[in-house]
Protein backbone atom coordinates (compact mmCIF):
# COMPACT_ATOMS: atom_id res chain seq x y z
CA UNK A 1 0.00 0.00 0.00
CA UNK A 2 1.50 3.20 -0.92
CA UNK A 3 1.60 6.00 1.61
CA UNK A 4 1.18 9.72 -0.26
CA UNK A 5 1.80 11.37 2.92
CA UNK A 6 4.88 10.16 3.61
CA UNK A 7 3.77 9.83 7.27
CA UNK A 8 4.10 6.09 7.85
CA UNK A 9 6.91 5.08 5.39
CA UNK A 10 9.58 4.52 8.50
CA UNK A 11 13.13 5.93 7.11
CA UNK A 12 12.08 6.91 4.26
CA UNK A 13 9.57 9.63 6.23
CA UNK A 14 10.51 13.02 5.62
CA UNK A 15 9.87 13.09 9.45
CA UNK A 16 12.86 10.52 10.18
CA UNK A 17 16.40 11.48 11.03
CA UNK A 18 17.80 9.19 8.06
CA UNK A 19 15.63 11.64 5.63
CA UNK A 20 16.99 13.98 7.35
CA UNK A 21 20.42 13.35 7.12
CA UNK A 22 19.81 12.18 3.24
CA UNK A 23 19.05 15.86 2.82
CA UNK A 24 21.95 16.53 4.12
CA UNK A 25 24.43 14.46 1.76
CA UNK A 26 22.69 16.08 -1.26
CA UNK A 27 23.02 19.64 0.17
CA UNK A 28 26.54 19.29 1.30
CA UNK A 29 26.88 18.01 -2.52
CA UNK A 30 26.15 21.18 -4.18
CA UNK A 31 29.38 23.45 -3.10
CA UNK A 32 31.37 20.48 -3.50
CA UNK A 33 31.66 21.00 -7.49
CA UNK A 34 32.42 24.81 -6.45
CA UNK A 35 35.29 24.04 -3.92
CA UNK A 36 37.24 22.26 -6.72
CA UNK A 37 36.58 24.12 -9.57
CA UNK A 38 37.52 27.54 -7.40
CA UNK A 39 41.08 26.01 -5.86
CA UNK A 40 42.38 24.09 -9.41
CA UNK A 41 43.42 27.10 -10.24
CA UNK A 42 45.51 27.25 -7.13
CA UNK A 43 46.63 23.40 -7.26
CA UNK A 44 48.02 24.07 -11.17
CA UNK A 45 49.54 27.75 -10.75
CA UNK A 46 52.90 27.05 -11.40
CA UNK A 47 51.89 24.91 -14.86
CA UNK A 48 49.48 28.23 -15.82
CA UNK A 49 52.53 31.06 -15.10
CA UNK A 50 54.50 28.49 -17.22
CA UNK A 51 52.03 27.23 -19.94
CA UNK A 52 50.33 31.02 -20.25
CA UNK A 53 53.37 33.08 -20.04
CA UNK A 54 51.90 35.25 -17.19
CA UNK A 55 52.59 37.10 -14.05
CA UNK A 56 51.46 35.60 -10.74
CA UNK A 57 49.22 38.69 -10.22
CA UNK A 58 47.07 37.38 -13.40
CA UNK A 59 46.75 34.40 -11.27
CA UNK A 60 45.40 36.45 -8.93
CA UNK A 61 42.87 38.52 -11.28
CA UNK A 62 41.17 34.68 -11.81
CA UNK A 63 40.60 34.52 -8.32
CA UNK A 64 39.55 38.36 -8.01
CA UNK A 65 37.00 38.23 -11.09
CA UNK A 66 35.54 35.43 -9.32
CA UNK A 67 35.14 37.62 -6.38
CA UNK A 68 33.77 40.32 -8.22
CA UNK A 69 30.93 38.68 -9.45
CA UNK A 70 30.39 37.18 -6.18
CA UNK A 71 30.40 40.58 -4.79
CA UNK A 72 27.76 41.92 -7.15
CA UNK A 73 25.54 38.57 -7.31
CA UNK A 74 25.48 37.50 -3.75
CA UNK A 75 23.14 39.68 -1.77
CA UNK A 76 20.83 39.83 -4.60
CA UNK A 77 21.00 35.92 -4.36
CA UNK A 78 20.22 36.11 -0.47
CA UNK A 79 17.42 38.50 -1.79
CA UNK A 80 16.24 35.63 -4.11
CA UNK A 81 16.52 32.85 -1.81
CA UNK A 82 14.26 34.36 0.77
CA UNK A 83 11.97 35.26 -2.44
CA UNK A 84 11.97 32.11 -5.04
CA UNK A 85 12.84 29.72 -2.48
CA UNK A 86 15.88 27.56 -1.83
CA UNK A 87 14.67 25.06 -4.73
CA UNK A 88 14.35 27.62 -7.58
CA UNK A 89 17.19 29.89 -6.73
CA UNK A 90 20.12 27.24 -6.12
CA UNK A 91 19.12 25.27 -9.90
CA UNK A 92 19.44 28.81 -11.66
CA UNK A 93 22.63 29.19 -9.29
CA UNK A 94 24.34 25.81 -10.01
CA UNK A 95 23.62 26.37 -13.92
CA UNK A 96 25.57 29.49 -13.93
CA UNK A 97 28.48 27.11 -12.17
CA UNK A 98 28.82 24.28 -14.41
CA UNK A 99 28.41 27.22 -17.23
CA UNK A 100 31.58 29.24 -15.89
CA UNK A 101 33.47 25.68 -15.57
CA UNK A 102 32.98 24.89 -18.90
CA UNK A 103 34.13 28.78 -20.18
CA UNK A 104 36.89 28.25 -18.43
CA UNK A 105 37.72 25.03 -19.47
CA UNK A 106 37.13 26.09 -23.34
CA UNK A 107 39.24 29.37 -22.79
CA UNK A 108 41.95 30.46 -25.07
CA UNK A 109 43.05 33.57 -24.01
CA UNK A 110 43.44 35.83 -20.20
CA UNK A 111 40.33 37.69 -20.88
CA UNK A 112 37.68 34.75 -21.70
CA UNK A 113 39.39 33.03 -18.79
CA UNK A 114 38.45 36.09 -16.81
CA UNK A 115 34.91 36.04 -18.12
CA UNK A 116 34.58 32.01 -17.06
CA UNK A 117 35.90 32.70 -13.90
CA UNK A 118 33.13 35.55 -13.39
CA UNK A 119 30.43 33.64 -14.84
CA UNK A 120 31.31 30.98 -12.33
CA UNK A 121 31.35 33.45 -9.31
CA UNK A 122 28.21 34.90 -9.92
CA UNK A 123 26.61 31.87 -9.75
CA UNK A 124 29.14 29.81 -6.99
CA UNK A 125 28.92 32.47 -3.92
CA UNK A 126 25.13 32.67 -4.34
CA UNK A 127 24.37 29.31 -4.62
CA UNK A 128 26.73 28.62 -1.65
CA UNK A 129 24.06 31.33 0.37
CA UNK A 130 21.01 29.27 -0.85
CA UNK A 131 22.87 26.13 0.90
CA UNK A 132 23.30 27.90 4.41
CA UNK A 133 19.66 29.19 3.92
CA UNK A 134 18.54 25.17 3.37
CA UNK A 135 20.59 23.91 6.18
CA UNK A 136 19.01 26.63 8.47
CA UNK A 137 15.46 25.18 7.07
CA UNK A 138 15.68 21.53 7.70
CA UNK A 139 18.44 21.96 10.78
CA UNK A 140 18.32 25.21 12.77
CA UNK A 141 16.53 23.59 16.23
CA UNK A 142 18.63 20.20 15.45
CA UNK A 143 22.07 19.85 15.19
CA UNK A 144 22.51 23.00 13.14
CA UNK A 145 26.20 23.35 13.47
CA UNK A 146 26.68 19.98 13.05
CA UNK A 147 25.12 20.42 9.75
CA UNK A 148 27.19 23.31 8.79
CA UNK A 149 30.03 21.15 9.73
CA UNK A 150 29.30 18.20 8.19
CA UNK A 151 29.34 20.17 4.73
CA UNK A 152 32.03 21.81 5.04
CA UNK A 153 33.74 18.35 5.19
CA UNK A 154 32.15 17.27 2.05
CA UNK A 155 32.51 20.84 0.11
CA UNK A 156 36.21 20.96 1.05
CA UNK A 157 36.92 17.05 -0.13
CA UNK A 158 36.50 19.05 -3.35
CA UNK A 159 39.58 21.22 -2.58
CA UNK A 160 41.42 18.14 -1.31
CA UNK A 161 41.09 16.72 -4.71
CA UNK A 162 42.11 19.48 -6.45
CA UNK A 163 45.07 20.74 -4.46
CA UNK A 164 46.72 16.83 -4.74
CA UNK A 165 45.20 15.78 -8.14
CA UNK A 166 45.60 19.33 -10.24
CA UNK A 167 49.24 19.18 -11.59
CA UNK A 168 49.53 15.46 -11.23
CA UNK A 169 46.35 15.52 -14.26
CA UNK A 170 48.30 18.41 -16.11
CA UNK A 171 51.60 16.83 -16.15
CA UNK A 172 49.71 12.96 -16.97
CA UNK A 173 47.96 13.85 -19.99
CA UNK A 174 50.10 16.65 -20.74
CA UNK A 175 47.83 20.51 -20.21
CA UNK A 176 46.64 21.97 -17.22
CA UNK A 177 43.39 21.71 -19.36
CA UNK A 178 42.56 18.32 -18.53
CA UNK A 179 42.38 19.51 -14.78
CA UNK A 180 39.79 22.19 -15.84
CA UNK A 181 37.89 19.49 -17.30
CA UNK A 182 37.52 17.87 -14.17
CA UNK A 183 36.62 20.98 -12.32
CA UNK A 184 33.77 20.74 -14.93
CA UNK A 185 32.75 16.85 -14.28
CA UNK A 186 32.66 18.29 -10.96
CA UNK A 187 30.27 20.70 -10.98
CA UNK A 188 28.02 18.55 -12.88
CA UNK A 189 28.05 16.41 -10.23
CA UNK A 190 27.12 18.86 -7.65
CA UNK A 191 24.00 19.86 -10.38
CA UNK A 192 22.83 16.09 -10.38
CA UNK A 193 23.10 16.83 -6.66
CA UNK A 194 20.95 19.72 -6.51
CA UNK A 195 18.09 17.72 -8.72
CA UNK A 196 17.84 15.56 -5.85
CA UNK A 197 17.76 18.02 -3.32
CA UNK A 198 14.67 19.78 -4.86
CA UNK A 199 12.82 16.09 -5.24
CA UNK A 200 13.29 15.46 -0.97
CA UNK A 201 13.03 19.06 -0.33
CA UNK A 202 9.63 19.33 -2.09
CA UNK A 203 8.14 16.38 -0.56
CA UNK A 204 9.61 17.33 3.17
CA UNK A 205 7.65 20.47 2.26
CA UNK A 206 4.42 18.85 1.88
CA UNK A 207 4.89 16.25 4.85
CA UNK A 208 6.37 17.95 7.49
CA UNK A 209 4.35 21.37 6.55
CA UNK A 210 7.54 23.14 6.12
CA UNK A 211 7.94 27.02 5.76
CA UNK A 212 6.68 27.74 2.45
CA UNK A 213 9.30 29.97 0.78
CA UNK A 214 7.93 30.76 -2.44
CA UNK A 215 5.66 33.36 -0.33
CA UNK A 216 8.27 34.64 2.11
CA UNK A 217 8.02 37.83 2.82
CA UNK A 218 9.40 40.40 0.95
CA UNK A 219 12.89 41.83 2.12
CA UNK A 220 13.25 44.96 2.37
CA UNK A 221 16.94 46.14 2.41
CA UNK A 222 16.51 48.93 4.82
CA UNK A 223 15.84 46.35 7.65
CA UNK A 224 19.68 45.28 7.59
CA UNK A 225 19.79 48.14 10.22
CA UNK A 226 18.44 46.37 12.51
CA UNK A 227 21.32 43.86 12.53
CA UNK A 228 22.52 43.82 15.89
CA UNK A 229 26.42 44.44 17.01
CA UNK A 230 27.20 40.48 16.78
CA UNK A 231 26.08 40.37 13.32
CA UNK A 232 28.82 43.34 11.86
CA UNK A 233 31.53 41.73 14.03
CA UNK A 234 30.72 38.39 12.84
CA UNK A 235 30.78 39.50 9.22
CA UNK A 236 34.11 41.94 9.64
CA UNK A 237 36.15 38.56 11.59
CA UNK A 238 34.79 36.74 8.48
CA UNK A 239 36.17 39.29 5.97
CA UNK A 240 39.29 39.11 8.03
CA UNK A 241 39.44 35.69 8.57
CA UNK A 242 39.05 34.64 5.23
CA UNK A 243 41.08 36.90 3.45
CA UNK A 244 44.19 35.20 5.58
CA UNK A 245 43.00 32.05 4.34
CA UNK A 246 41.78 31.40 -0.05
CA UNK A 247 44.32 34.90 -1.06
CA UNK A 248 46.93 32.82 0.45
CA UNK A 249 46.28 29.68 -0.80
CA UNK A 250 45.65 30.84 -4.34
CA UNK A 251 49.69 31.06 -4.31
CA UNK A 252 50.42 28.27 -1.81
CA UNK A 253 51.54 26.07 -4.40
CA UNK A 254 53.49 27.97 -6.17
CA UNK A 255 55.14 29.60 -3.19
CA UNK A 256 55.89 25.92 -1.54
CA UNK A 257 57.89 25.18 -4.67
CA UNK A 258 59.06 28.48 -5.09
CA UNK A 259 61.15 29.00 -1.65
CA UNK A 260 61.17 25.68 -0.60
CA UNK A 261 61.57 23.76 -3.65
CA UNK A 262 59.10 21.11 -2.79
CA UNK A 263 57.71 18.66 -5.78
CA UNK A 264 54.76 19.81 -7.42
CA UNK A 265 53.90 15.52 -7.76
CA UNK A 266 55.07 12.21 -5.51
CA UNK A 267 57.48 10.40 -7.70
CA UNK A 268 55.52 7.27 -8.83
CA UNK A 269 54.74 4.61 -11.70
CA UNK A 270 51.67 2.72 -12.97
CA UNK A 271 48.81 4.30 -13.97
CA UNK A 272 46.80 7.72 -13.69
CA UNK A 273 44.74 6.43 -10.71
CA UNK A 274 47.85 5.14 -8.89
CA UNK A 275 49.70 7.91 -9.21
CA UNK A 276 46.63 9.87 -7.50
CA UNK A 277 46.89 7.57 -4.62
CA UNK A 278 50.28 7.99 -4.09
CA UNK A 279 50.13 11.55 -4.05
CA UNK A 280 47.39 11.30 -1.21
CA UNK A 281 49.77 9.40 0.74
CA UNK A 282 52.94 11.86 0.34
CA UNK A 283 50.41 14.79 1.12
CA UNK A 284 53.27 16.16 3.54
CA UNK A 285 55.94 16.27 0.36
CA UNK A 286 54.03 17.65 -2.45
CA UNK A 287 53.22 21.33 -2.78
CA UNK A 288 49.72 20.94 -3.52
CA UNK A 289 49.12 18.37 -0.49
CA UNK A 290 50.58 21.15 1.66
CA UNK A 291 48.69 23.30 0.39
CA UNK A 292 45.40 21.23 1.21
CA UNK A 293 46.93 20.23 4.75
CA UNK A 294 44.47 23.20 6.37
CA UNK A 295 41.50 22.02 3.90
CA UNK A 296 42.41 18.29 5.11
CA UNK A 297 42.15 19.40 8.51
CA UNK A 298 38.73 21.04 8.49
CA UNK A 299 37.33 18.03 6.45
CA UNK A 300 37.97 15.41 9.07
CA UNK A 301 37.42 17.67 12.42
CA UNK A 302 34.51 20.30 11.00
CA UNK A 303 31.93 17.63 11.74
CA UNK A 304 32.87 16.63 15.32
CA UNK A 305 33.95 20.44 15.97
CA UNK A 306 30.27 21.24 14.62
CA UNK A 307 29.11 18.55 16.91
CA UNK A 308 31.21 19.67 20.12
CA UNK A 309 29.84 23.62 19.53
CA UNK A 310 26.75 22.36 19.45
CA UNK A 311 27.28 20.39 22.81
CA UNK A 312 28.94 22.80 24.88
CA UNK A 313 28.26 26.38 22.89
CA UNK A 314 31.31 28.77 23.23
CA UNK A 315 31.18 29.64 19.72
CA UNK A 316 32.42 33.63 20.70
CA UNK A 317 35.41 32.15 22.84
CA UNK A 318 36.44 29.88 19.87
CA UNK A 319 36.81 32.28 17.42
CA UNK A 320 39.03 34.11 19.58
CA UNK A 321 41.19 31.36 19.89
CA UNK A 322 41.11 30.50 16.07
CA UNK A 323 42.15 33.87 15.03
CA UNK A 324 44.84 33.59 17.29
CA UNK A 325 46.34 30.94 15.89
CA UNK A 326 46.10 31.86 12.48
CA UNK A 327 48.86 35.19 13.18
CA UNK A 328 52.31 33.19 14.16
CA UNK A 329 51.36 30.18 11.05
CA UNK A 330 52.03 33.03 8.45
CA UNK A 331 54.75 34.67 10.51
CA UNK A 332 56.71 31.31 10.33
CA UNK A 333 56.37 30.59 6.81
CA UNK A 334 57.22 34.35 6.01
CA UNK A 335 60.32 34.88 7.89
CA UNK A 336 61.43 31.54 8.63
CA UNK A 337 62.76 28.46 6.38
CA UNK A 338 60.65 26.28 9.20
CA UNK A 339 59.54 23.16 6.81
CA UNK A 340 55.99 24.44 5.67
CA UNK A 341 53.80 21.43 6.63
CA UNK A 342 54.05 22.11 10.30
CA UNK A 343 52.57 25.94 10.41
CA UNK A 344 50.08 24.64 7.66
CA UNK A 345 48.59 21.84 10.60
CA UNK A 346 48.08 24.95 12.85
CA UNK A 347 46.64 27.05 10.49
CA UNK A 348 44.11 23.91 9.31
CA UNK A 349 43.18 23.96 13.29
CA UNK A 350 42.60 27.85 13.11
CA UNK A 351 40.34 26.84 9.70
CA UNK A 352 38.46 24.13 11.85
CA UNK A 353 37.34 26.42 14.87
CA UNK A 354 36.56 29.68 13.48
CA UNK A 355 34.21 28.45 10.46
CA UNK A 356 32.22 25.66 12.63
CA UNK A 357 31.58 28.48 15.24
CA UNK A 358 31.21 31.34 12.77
CA UNK A 359 28.62 30.51 10.60
CA UNK A 360 26.12 28.64 12.70
CA UNK A 361 26.01 31.59 14.46
CA UNK A 362 24.28 33.68 12.16
CA UNK A 363 20.82 32.45 12.72
CA UNK A 364 21.57 32.85 15.96
CA UNK A 365 21.76 36.41 16.21
CA UNK A 366 19.25 37.19 13.10
CA UNK A 367 15.27 37.17 12.67
CA UNK A 368 14.76 33.77 10.99
CA UNK A 369 12.83 35.43 7.90
CA UNK A 370 16.49 37.43 7.17
CA UNK A 371 18.99 34.57 7.16
CA UNK A 372 19.20 34.79 3.36
CA UNK A 373 19.63 38.21 3.42
CA UNK A 374 22.32 37.67 6.42
CA UNK A 375 24.54 35.19 4.92
CA UNK A 376 24.37 37.27 1.55
CA UNK A 377 25.37 40.13 3.24
CA UNK A 378 27.75 38.34 5.16
CA UNK A 379 29.37 36.42 1.93
CA UNK A 380 29.01 39.82 -0.33
CA UNK A 381 31.51 41.60 2.44
CA UNK A 382 33.59 38.12 2.70
CA UNK A 383 34.04 38.58 -1.14
CA UNK A 384 35.74 41.74 -1.05
CA UNK A 385 38.41 40.56 0.94
CA UNK A 386 38.57 37.56 -1.78
CA UNK A 387 38.72 39.70 -4.56
CA UNK A 388 41.59 42.17 -3.10
CA UNK A 389 44.28 40.07 -1.64
CA UNK A 390 44.84 37.64 -3.82
CA UNK A 391 45.38 40.29 -6.38
CA UNK A 392 47.62 42.15 -3.95
CA UNK A 393 49.66 39.30 -3.21
CA UNK A 394 50.12 38.55 -7.07
CA UNK A 395 51.30 41.80 -7.46
CA UNK A 396 53.66 41.73 -4.02
CA UNK A 397 55.06 38.67 -5.03
CA UNK A 398 55.68 39.93 -8.72
CA UNK A 399 57.50 43.43 -7.34
CA UNK A 400 59.37 41.95 -4.49
CA UNK A 401 60.28 38.48 -6.15
CA UNK A 402 59.81 36.74 -2.91
CA UNK A 403 56.08 35.67 -0.64
CA UNK A 404 57.91 37.50 2.50
CA UNK A 405 55.26 40.96 2.25
CA UNK A 406 52.48 38.62 1.26
CA UNK A 407 53.12 36.48 4.76
CA UNK A 408 53.34 39.82 6.48
CA UNK A 409 49.90 41.19 5.28
CA UNK A 410 47.89 37.79 5.96
CA UNK A 411 49.98 38.29 9.75
CA UNK A 412 47.87 41.41 9.86
CA UNK A 413 44.70 40.25 8.88
CA UNK A 414 44.62 37.83 11.63
CA UNK A 415 45.63 40.71 14.34
CA UNK A 416 42.68 42.55 12.83
CA UNK A 417 40.66 39.47 13.26
CA UNK A 418 41.29 38.87 17.08
CA UNK A 419 40.20 42.25 17.48
CA UNK A 420 37.06 41.46 16.13
CA UNK A 421 36.45 38.48 17.87
CA UNK A 422 37.23 40.14 21.12
CA UNK A 423 35.02 43.02 20.16
CA UNK A 424 32.53 39.90 19.18
CA UNK A 425 32.74 38.35 22.32
CA UNK A 426 32.00 41.61 24.67
CA UNK A 427 29.16 42.15 22.12
CA UNK A 428 27.00 38.86 22.90
CA UNK A 429 27.73 39.26 26.24
CA UNK A 430 25.92 42.77 26.67
CA UNK A 431 23.50 40.48 24.53
CA UNK A 432 22.16 37.65 26.02
CA UNK A 433 25.26 35.61 25.74
CA UNK A 434 23.21 33.46 23.16
CA UNK A 435 27.10 32.60 21.19
CA UNK A 436 28.14 31.41 24.27
CA UNK A 437 25.28 29.19 24.95
CA UNK A 438 24.88 25.24 24.49
CA UNK A 439 21.86 24.85 22.05
CA UNK A 440 21.68 21.38 21.52
CA UNK A 441 21.47 18.20 23.74
CA UNK A 442 21.33 14.77 23.19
Amino acid sequence: MTDPDGKGAGWLSPASKFYRYLVLAFVASLSFGCYFAYDIVSAIAPSLIEELQTARQTVGTFFTMYSLAAILAVLIGGVLVDKLGTRKASLLFSCLVLIGAIIVWKARSIPVFFLGRFIFGAGSEPLIVAQSAMLARWFRDKELAFSFGATLAISRLGSLFAFNTGELTASYFGSFRYALLAAVLACGLSLVGNIFYVILDKRGEKVLKLKNESVAEKINLKEIKEFKPTFWYITALCFTFYSAIFPFTALSTDFFVDKWGIARTAESSGGFLAQVFNNFLHIFSTAGGISSIIIFASMIFAPLAGRFIDRIGRRASLMVIGSLILIPCHLLMGLTYVYPAYPMIFLGLAFVLVPAALWPSVPLVVKEERTGTAFGLMTAIQNIGLGLFPLLNGWLRDLTHSYMASSLMFASLGLVGLLFSLLLKRADSREGGRLEAARFRA
